[in-house]
């Protein structure tokens, strides 16, 4: 008698149980579903939230996953609510006030599990109310992610314009943007992986900007229609509207990942991307010189300098190509070579400082040949006659790198190693007034 006693008991628990849960999902419905939410609507529906969730373990799936969608849209509809207040809504912080990017992406997984349930179970209860919520949420996100870049902040900036394309696929333009601000960010595992999934979607983003300047702000938004941007035309909240024909990104973002791969030590999948990107960039000499850059790390320079000669065919008058082939014949010992590099290097550019130096030291390199020359002399006449010979060559080697260690001086006044090396040769050939002034300068 006592067990049935027991178990009539426990029914009743239970069933107060769902019928308490079921009285917190109608209040939420209940301020969900009203046009405008005031401030003690919002305090109600936060407390129910809080009073719900230790009901939650004993619902049914359908009550979970609905409590699960109340709790999540709750920042969205405190936004919501304090835009319509004049007060809260000149505020320029007020989503980081309300939001955070936990939220989002928590507002985004649910959203979406939301709408999954109700495709499998057949009822349609709130997929098109998301989906309208998600396309008067987009602005809102897109100024949080302009405020948090503006802190800066890029890495969450990235994320939260990556949620809006996890809302709505079909806004690749988000993730583009959510892409170059992990670039920011230097966060290049996350940039990859969206500039792989723009690569994927065959993105280009070609096709015509629609922009209209915010009043408030003052910046110029860019529209995804023109109906859109016609709403905000009417609200007041926009205005100086106009159209712009924007070329395909796909180049870019080819470009993007190859750039990242090296930038992670990839060489292998650097390599493979930077072929596909050039064939999407077939002028860009960028990508020859960042594919060159690989063969240099891997001390094959055969093929770095085969590509640093391609790139020059293409921009021969590009004075950083000149210069480095002018490295790669210094380190191979073609000195003739690397002299004739470098002295186009500076008719290309006159203030190409390093080419200066790189001639001067060029120069400076015979001394030591000569001082060697020198030390094994005896003390004999016609030695001494030798000796004096290799002096005059030795002061020819001084007097000829003074013109570049003078103009590598020139341009850059701060640079100390120079004003040494040119200490030192005025003093190996009793130019001492010279010497004097330049060490005054060094110790300025």
């Amino acid at each position: 008698m006592k067990s049935k006693v027991l178990l009539l008991v426990s029914s009743i628990i239970l069933s107060t149980t769902s019928f308490a849960q079921k009285d917190e999902l109608k209040t939420l419905k209940k301020i969900y579903g009203k046009e405008k939410i005031s401030d003690s609507d919002m305090e109600l529906y936060k407390t129910t939230l809080v009073k719900g969730e230790s009901l939650v373990a004993g619902s049914t799936e359908d009550e979970k996953v609905y409590f699960a969608y109340y709790k999540a849209v709750a920042p969205i509809l405190e936004m919501t609510s304090a835009l319509m207040n004049p007060a809260k809504s000149t505020d320029p912080s007020l989503a980081s006030k309300i939001l955070s990017v936990d939220k989002v992406n928590q507002f985004v997984a649910v959203a979406n599990a939301t709408k999954d349930y109700e495709k499998k179970s057949g009822k349609q209860v709130y997929t098109n109310d998301i989906n309208q919520k998600i396309t008067t949420l987009k602005p809102i996100l897109v100024s949080y992610a302009v405020f948090l870049s503006n802190v800066p902040n890029y890495k969450d900036a990235a994320i939260v314009l990556a949620a809006i394309y996890y809302l709505d696929n079909t806004d690749l333009e988000k993730l583009y943007f959510a892409a170059n601000y992990a670039v920011n960010s230097k966060d290049y595992n996350m940039s990859l992986a969206y500039y792989l999934l723009l690569k994927e979607k065959k993105y280009s983003g070609e096709g015509e900007g629609l922009y209209a300047i915010n009043i408030k702000s003052q910046k110029e938004e860019i529209f995804n229609t023109k109906t859109e941007r016609d709403i905000y035309i009417k609200a007041g909240t926009h205005e100086k509207p106009r159209d712009e024909k924007l070329p395909s990104k796909r180049p870019e973002i080819y470009k993007n990942i190859a750039l990242i791969y090296l930038e992670l030590g990839k060489s292998i999948e650097a390599k493979s991307a930077i072929q596909e990107a050039r064939v999407e960039n077939p002028d860009d000499v960028s990508l020859i010189i960042s594919e060159s850059n690989i063969y240099l790390k891997e001390n094959d320079m055969v093929s770095y300098k085969k590509l640093i000669s391609a790139a020059l065919e293409k921009n021969p008058n590009n004075a950083d190509l000149v210069f480095n082939l002018g490295v790669i014949s210094y380190n191979n010992k073609e000195l003739l070579e690397a002299e004739k590099y470098y002295l186009k290097a500076v008719e290309l550019d006159p203030k190409y400082g390093n080419a200066y130096l790189n001639l001067a030291i060029l120069k400076l390199d015979s001394e030591k040949i000569l001082i060697d020359k020198m030390n094994k002399l005896g003390t004999s006449t016609a030695e001494m006659k030798k000796y004096d010979v290799l002096k005059k060559q030795r002061e020819d080697v001084y007097k000829s790198a003074i013109p570049y260690l003078k103009k590598v001086v020139e341009l850059d006044p701060q640079n100390v190693e120079a004003i040494r090396t040119l200490i030192g040769v005025y003093n190996a050939i009793e130019m001492f007034d010279e010497a004097k002034v330049l060490k005054a300068q060094l110790k300025k």
